[in-house]
């Protein structure tokens, strides 16, 4: 066992409930938060004002929302399998709880007199765990979709689960390079590897693609398939209302915050000081200081979630389910043979001394390069306007279609309707 991990399993009772008391507060301020942030920039995105009545500057108004709902009849329909259909929001927002049981919020501290971890507990395979309890939590999606009886609510739910296994899929392969390269699984040993560079910058293709996983694991905007209101109504919550539509909206937020927090562990040094502060400030990283960089941190990737969802409209599911298995799961392969054959020849001692005898530079050299081959994805395709037009062969007793328009027409001329079949044309002149 590490030397992190033997600080472990040491407390008493009284201070490991307190730590998962303060672990639930904590994460339910954070998501009243958290709605009232992406209410506000969102607002800000698109010149409104936002929430700014209940409240200084509108700070209630999450508040207010969960009381509302609290409030609002509670209907289970008559088609609906009942207990599964109770039972789903609950299967959804306890793994949301129990993952950030793992995650380090700063230091050894003096907690009441009692010198113990800011972290409830941690364990060899700590990041497994994590993503063995998120990926319950997709059980409940999954099953509120089916139970409901009803059809929006199953495609909604058939969604998420192929949503699910496509990205996570991905999200474990990014990982695999932090492990090999941190040495262990643990959390803490993780953030303490992470002393002189983050992994964020050695590891650049892991920390784009758990990125980009990570929005699709949450069902967030763009990647929002299982709940797309413009196709599915409201997808696998439709026929939810009252408290059990709030469990699911509690339990986005806090996997929003968790995924967050399991990056900023992984990727941005965890709780330590950002922009390597504590070479000219001794005590950045000590006492209760890291909480701030920590929070620091996971307040930037939910504000990047918030960003998203204010400016990229929803994927296509055949372009979303496209770039997890032809992208992200390939890309990751290349990076962990790259990582593996860097990390071997370290070890035989393969590089000699001079000019790129570093193996940290090979890496990042050859990160750049799959980060830039990733992102080519987004850029713009060939406009459809230069592709040519193609047209059907008229059809006996047809419908009147209108014809595609030429290479050079202008774009919204209208164009005279042509008849497939003389019958469509006596029939139109009636």
């Amino acid at each position: 066992m590490s030397d992190a991990l033997s600080a472990f399993g040491n407390d008493p009772w009284w201070v490991i409930g307190l730590k998962a008391l303060l672990i639930f507060v904590i994460l339910v301020l954070l998501t009243l938060f958290n709605i009232w942030w992406e209410r506000r920039v969102v607002a800000r995105m698109q010149h409104r004002i936002g929430p700014n009545v209940h409240g200084p500057f509108g700070l209630l108004q999450s508040l207010a929302d969960g009381v509302k709902l609290a409030f609002k009849e509670d209907l289970i329909p008559k088609a609906a399998d009942k207990v599964v259909f109770v039972l789903a929001p609950v299967i959804v927002v306890v793994p949301a709880f129990v993952t950030f049981s793992v995650i380090p919020f700063g230091p050894e501290v003096n907690f009441f007199g009692h010198q113990t971890p800011l972290q409830l507990t941690d364990m060899p395979v700590a990041v497994l765990f994590v993503m063995a309890i998120a990926s319950i939590g997709i059980y409940g999606i999954v099953l509120g979709g089916w139970s409901s009886g009803s059809t929006y609510s199953l495609l909604g739910g058939l969604r998420s689960s192929a949503q699910m296994i496509s990205y996570e899929v991905a999200m474990g392969l990014a990982l695999v390079a932090v492990f090999m390269y941190a040495g262990s699984m643990s959390t803490s040993d993780i953030v303490a590897a992470q002393d002189n560079l983050w992994f964020g910058l050695i590891l650049l293709p892991s920390f784009i693609i758990y990125s980009i996983a990570m929005v699709g694991e949450t069902n967030r905007a763009p990647f929002d398939l299982p709940e797309a209101e413009g196709e599915l109504v409201g997808g696998f919550h439709t026929e939810y209302s009252s408290l059990k539509f709030a469990l699911f909206f509690l339990a986005e937020y806090i996997n929003m915050a968790t995924v967050s927090a399991l990056a900023t562990t992984l990727f941005l040094g965890g709780w330590r000081a950002p922009f390597w502060i504590d070479e000219f400030w001794a005590g950045a990283n000590e006492g209760y200081w890291p909480v701030l960089w920590f929070f620091g941190k996971v307040l930037f990737f939910i504000f990047i979630f918030i960003w998203l969802r204010g400016s990229l409209p929803r994927l296509r599911y055949d372009q979303f389910m496209a770039f997890g298995w032809k992208r992200l799961i390939p890309i990751s392969l290349v990076w962990i043979v790259a990582v593996a054959t860097m990390r071997v020849a370290r070890n035989e001692g393969v590089f000699d001394e001079g000019f790129g005898s570093n193996p940290q530079f090979w890496l990042i050299v050859i990160g750049v390069l799959l980060a830039v081959l990733l992102l080519t994805f987004f850029l713009p395709e060939k406009d459809a306007d230069e592709v040519a037009p193609t047209s059907a062969a008229p059809r006996t007793g047809g419908f009147p279609v209108p014809p595609m328009p030429a290479g050079g027409a202008v774009r919204g001329a209208a164009a005279p309707l042509v008849f497939r079949s003389e019958a469509d044309r006596e029939v139109s002149n009636g």
